[in-house]
């Protein structure tokens, strides 16, 4: 990960993100090295990683290229469910076989029209007849969905159940029509390309999921997503002070013998980098111990764990733009310069998308219902 983190996608991360188009080149190295399998179990042929692993490898690649490291946080959330949720299907586990081989890219449609981002809600359902499914959807967002192989897309079960019931299902690109009807053009995370699309799909019905999304949501999508991206956001701000501590260090030469005043600010910088490193890696480290059990699966559906990687979420979505803030008033204007050696526009821009997926407001209503009735706070 760290080759082609400074190989690649620092090479291209600056075009990635002025022409707003995906990081072919990352993708590429990533497939070469075999890390889009990483989370695929041993006995299936994958590196077995766990979740503190997982972490580690979307905050390397983020110190150079949040896209990148968002596309591969999405893809693991995808992966994670299928690992953990299909793998008494022998279709599942060939599958995963399979995408081990051939280091397939998988995507992510949860949002849709009508649901006002509530990723708990489906308009859409599948249709089920003679071992097949149809589904389309209509989603304002879809993640890198025409760069994918495949697609993991939430719907209702059928057509009489409600919006909340509902599940997840694999969707091949060999088997998915895609039309875009929105366009890709953010402040930041360029890279991602995830406008609007329309889905038309049909396929095998083992490729429906069998647990219900609700679980599969608490138990896998909700931790790995809140754990991956605050690791990537922290990335992204640990690039940034990098980036602040050379431009310290090159003062520092300049004048030997002596302590740079920008030095303070780089100090203080550093303890809340290091604070919400923390933050990620216990919530990782934490959910790894509880294991697989059906007892660690009904700990996650408590509102304990659901208060925590919130404000996970929270956190770390907050830091990380200021931490970027603050390298750039270390740096100066040498930082708010795109041509500079040490520009700090594209981590800025990144780092203030966290605080929008999955607005914070919206999370925090949901963390003040909750605190009404749980009672352990500590």
């Amino acid at each position: 990960m760290r080759k082609v983190t400074q190989d690649v996608a620092a090479a291209h991360a600056d075009d990635v993100d002025a022409k707003a188009r995906f990081p072919i080149e990352t993708l590429a190295g990533l497939r070469e090295y075999g890390v889009l399998s990483a989370a695929v179990p041993r006995e299936l042929g994958g590196a077995g990683c766990n979740l503190q692993e997982l972490s580690q490898l979307c905050a390397t690649l983020a110190q150079s290229c949040g896209s990148s490291a968002m596309v591969l946080a999405m893809h693991y959330i995808q992966l994670a469910c299928i690992a953990r949720h299909g793998m008494d299907s022998e279709w599942w586990r060939t599958y995963l076989r399979d995408l081990v081989r051939r280091q397939d890219l998988l995507a992510s449609m949860t949002s849709e029209v009508g649901t006002f981002g509530d990723t708990r809600s489906s308009v859409c359902a599948v249709r089920r007849s003679d071992g097949r499914f149809r589904l389309d959807k209509d989603a304002t967002t879809g993640s890198y969905c025409a760069h994918a192989d495949a697609i993991l897309v939430t719907c209702r079960r059928d057509e009489d159940a409600a919006r909340s019931d509902q599940l997840l299902v694999l969707v091949k690109r060999e088997d998915a029509k895609l039309t875009q009807t929105s366009t890709w053009d953010t402040m930041g995370m360029r890279g991602t390309c995830s406008p609007g699309f329309k889905l038309e799909s049909a396929g095998d019905e083992a490729q429906i999921l069998p647990a219900p999304f609700a679980d599969i949501s608490a138990q896998t999508m909700v931790p790995y997503s809140h754990v991956l991206w605050s690791s990537l956001w922290w990335g992204i701000a640990a690039g940034a002070l990098n980036k602040a501590a050379n431009f310290v260090r090159g003062q520092a030469r300049q004048n030997p013998g002596t302590t740079p005043p920008a030095a303070t600010r780089l100090a203080e910088a550093s303890v809340q980098l290091h604070g919400i490193k923390q933050n990620w890696l216990a919530a990782a480290r934490d959910f790894d111990a509880l294991g697989d059990s059906p007892a660690a699966r009904e700990e996650l559906l408590g509102m304990g764990w659901a208060l925590r990687l919130n404000e996970l979420k929270i956190a770390c979505s907050e830091a990380s733009p200021e931490i970027v803030q603050r390298a750039l008033k270390i740096v100066g204007i040498l930082g708010y310069k795109n041509d500079s050696p040490f520009a700090l526009g594209r981590p800025l821009r990144d780092a203030l998308s966290g605080a929008l997926m999955i607005s914070n407001d919206r999370i925090a209503a949901k963390n003040a219902s909750m605190l009404l009735v749980h009672k352990e706070i500590a």
